[in-house]
């Protein structure tokens, strides 16, 4: 089983603190306050990943709450394992991991997506990322014929 990396709890915290800032600048929510002291705990003791099953229940909602936020999957529909390939072109996972996806922990998700995303060699990470950066978003009030 994969453990929660801890780039993942930062970026649970981060989340939290956008979406319930403190009111008065030093207060937590009970969520953040949990996901701290995890944090905490895993900079003293210099770990990299917290296990997914063992952490504390209401670190591991408040890390779920975020995690419901992220994209599923990192698939852009254009899957090569299905040609053969053992590491697919498209979103970079292995053919097991395309396979056992939805049988997959959130963590376990999560790890995925953090070795594609250091690794960025997939196509979802340039070819398709330039696209999507050239196209056109238009905005309320816009017509097809207008500028961005």
């Amino acid at each position: 089983m994969a453990g929660i990396h801890i780039t993942d709890i930062e970026s649970a915290i981060n989340w939290w603190r956008e979406t319930f800032p403190s009111p008065d600048g030093v207060s937590l929510t009970p969520e953040l306050n949990a996901l701290a002291e995890v944090y905490a705990l895993m900079v003293y003791y210099h770990e990299q990943h917290c296990d997914e099953d063992t952490l504390p229940a209401l670190a591991k909602e408040a890390w779920m709450a975020w995690y419901d936020t992220t994209p599923d999957t990192p698939c852009i529909a254009i899957c090569s394992t299905s040609q053969g390939d053992n590491l697919c072109k498209g979103c970079g996972r292995t053919f097991d991991e395309v396979q056992l996806w939805p049988q997959m922990t959130p963590a376990e998700k999560r790890a995925t997506w953090r070795r594609i995303t250091l690794d960025s060699s997939a196509w979802r990470f340039n070819r398709y990322a330039e696209r999507a950066g050239k196209s056109t978003v238009l905005t309320a009030g816009q017509d097809f014929g207008q500028p961005p």
